[in-house]
């Protein structure tokens, strides 16, 4: 057997090999934290990142809960994006995805997404619903698959969770026609009774030249440790087909106010479902922006102009909504925690 792929030649870190991580979060003016959190599904790999202009964690505009993308994980590129929300003045919590990073399941297996969703939704709730949290308003964000997993989250969410907005980056809503699973093949290895769930034999569509167009940040976002590189497992392609269509048939469900972002170009997750999701949902306050001739990694794969362009958006449209809803969001997520009965 041929031994597996081996990452680039990596650095210790994203930013390099220098300096050390309390270092480089402090020249930022941020301070991070990394923790386990024990999920009714299993163990996630967590991080926290503040603005040291906080005196205390609730004096930050609100509370933001990240989900990154498929095979990917919390600490590497990904942390660009919540770094950029916690130096607008966001507290900002991230968790690795069941089978990704350093949380428990098998790599790049997510045979089950209503446990995935479950997870983190536990998580991030333990937050909201704590101390000085509780009385902010608190958004959800996702990427790409983290995406679908964001919009599942929300949701199963229960009516006091008080989610003030969400933000979807190339959301996973619609397969591209070329990227969709085989149908056939999912039907003979379904004949497996389950047996072949988590092979990796799945042909492997991900056409990285539509997702990353920076090839400096292609190496960077490759040398990731803790990127998954195997080939699709079935039970993963076979889900996230099954997800896609449930969260189709649901987008009359979402009244949350949200922004969703998607590049033209996309040849990852289709640009069709960010527009579907937005002609269908029954929130009032909602927004959709195209950017034309953008691949599908907007923050972490685009040229710095693209990149700041899509966070500048970002940051107008989460202000804006802080603005418009975040004392009376945080009102409504306090009362109802008050009222909660105890776990």
């Amino acid at each position: 057997m041929a031994p597996p792929p081996q990452p680039p030649t990596a650095t210790k870190y994203f930013w390099g090999d220098s300096p050390e991580p309390d270092e480089y979060y402090a020249s930022l003016g941020l301070r991070h934290a990394e923790a386990y959190f024990q999920s009714p599904c299993g163990r996630l790999f967590t991080h926290s990142f503040h603005p040291l202009s906080a005196a205390s964690d609730g004096d930050v505009k609100g509370v933001v809960f990240m989900s990154h993308g498929y095979g990917s994980d919390s600490s590497w590129m990904f942390q660009n994006i919540a770094i950029s929300y916690a130096r607008w003045g966001y507290a900002v919590f991230c968790a690795d995805l069941l089978g990704h990073g350093r949380s428990d399941g098998v790599r790049g297996y997510l045979g089950d997404m209503e446990a995935v969703a479950r997870a983190a939704l536990s998580f991030f709730l333990s937050v909201r619903r704590s101390g000085a949290y509780a009385s902010l308003p608190a958004f959800l964000f996702g990427e790409s698959m983290g995406g679908a997993a964001t919009l599942l989250a929300y949701l199963r969410s229960p009516p006091d969770a008080g989610w003030a907005g969400i933000i979807l980056s190339a959301p996973l809503l619609v397969f591209p026609d070329d990227m969709y699973p085989s149908r056939v093949r999912l039907f003979l290895y379904g004949l497996l009774f389950g047996l072949a769930d988590t092979w990796a034999v799945m042909p492997d569509k991900r056409m990285v030249g539509r997702s990353i167009r920076d090839p400096a940040k292609l190496r960077v976002i490759a040398s990731n440790p803790r990127l998954y590189r195997g080939s699709p497992r079935v039970g993963t392609m076979r889900e996230l087909a099954r997800v896609t269509v449930l969260l189709q048939e649901s987008f009359g469900e979402v009244a949350a106010p949200f922004l969703v972002v998607h590049g033209t170009d996309d040849g990852v997750t289709s640009p069709e479902g960010s527009r579907m999701l937005y002609e269908r949902a029954a929130s009032e306050d909602k927004s959709l922006i195209l950017y034309d001739g953008m691949y599908h990694s907007l923050i972490q794969g685009e040229s710095d102009e693209n990149r700041d362009r899509v966070l500048a958006d970002m940051r107008a449209w989460i202000d804006e909504r802080v603005r418009r809803y975040g004392a009376a969001a945080g009102a409504a997520a306090a009362d109802g925690q008050a009222e909660a009965p105890a776990a």
